[in-house]
């Protein structure tokens, strides 16, 4: 393998983002460890790519699976440069349509599925003093909605679990980059979402969803190299024309923070006098 060819280990590879970065990486010359559920999803890309794609069949809710399969990772190529954490689904029912059940699966997924790909190559790439990874938040994870708050919670923890992260391992040459796209067609609506059952008082919400302009997913492919191929890449990054609402939305949390920091201050205490 030369030297600049990187091994990258991709969760979610059956479709969507997974499936067209796996095959972006590919074409440009790297090794890929694709999971998915169901591997036979990749055997065009086996045919076509032969012992640079190595498909694996993984549910990211099993720790001990992941440890395996990152494991394998390396028995077949012997480092692992570069991780993304793609695997996941959206949730779509208002707070209190979620079922136990439904808020668990969710989690169970979106987080610490995340969370144990982590845990897993963490301890390969501090040997290698190398690597990058790569959390494929959302937009979903700086803002959020009415009416997919589970959605939301995962993608936020991720995302507060990535902040404390790249503090951790800065020093040990590992990079980390959360990945946040827009609305995208990538059948996530039609195929990678779930829903709670519904009660009337919150179909306002659903009626009155907004209209979202798509992105082409395929356009992605070059951002995608240009963030893990950068010497300082960024901890995070909007796909997308998410940056706009999104800083209008935090600039607006500051104005309250402001607001309020009257109250703020006076919840601390009384400042002793100095002796």
């Amino acid at each position: 393998m030369a030297t600049n060819e990187k091994v990258w280990f991709i969760t979610g590879a059956s479709r969507g983002f997974g499936r067209i970065w796996t095959e972006a990486a590919l074409r440009r010359g790297d090794r890929v460890a694709a999971s998915a559920r169901d591997p036979r999803s990749l055997d065009d890309l086996v045919a076509t790519h032969g012992d640079a794609l190595l498909p694996l069949r993984l549910d990211v809710t099993d720790r001990n699976s992941v440890f395996e399969a990152v494991g394998r990772v390396t028995e077949r190529f012997g480092r692992l440069d570069v991780v993304v954490n793609n695997a996941g689904y959206g949730h779509f029912g208002a707070v209190e349509e979620l079922t136990e059940a439904e808020i668990r699966a969710q989690m169970e997924t979106n987080f610490f599925g995340a969370l144990w790909v982590l845990q897993a190559a963490l301890p390969i790439m501090r040997e290698q003093g190398s690597g990058h990874l790569v959390n494929v938040t959302s937009e979903g994870g700086v803002r959020a909605y009415p009416g997919i708050g589970a959605y939301h919670a995962s993608k936020w923890a991720v995302e507060g679990l990535s902040e404390s992260l790249v503090k951790e391992v800065r020093d040990l040459g590992i990079r980390v980059t959360n990945i946040e796209p827009g609305p995208y067609d990538t059948d996530w609506l039609a195929v990678g979402s779930r829903h709670s059952t519904p009660i009337a008082a919150y179909d306002r919400f659903r009626a009155d969803a907004d209209s979202f302009e798509i992105g082409d997913p395929a356009a992605t492919v070059s951002p995608l190299f240009a963030v893990v191929d950068a010497e300082e890449p960024p901890l995070r990054v909007f796909f997308g024309k998410s940056f706009e609402p999104v800083r209008a939305e935090h600039l607006a949390r500051i104005a309250e923070w402001e607001r309020w920091q009257d109250v703020a201050l006076s919840a601390f205490g009384p400042v002793a006098a100095p002796r």
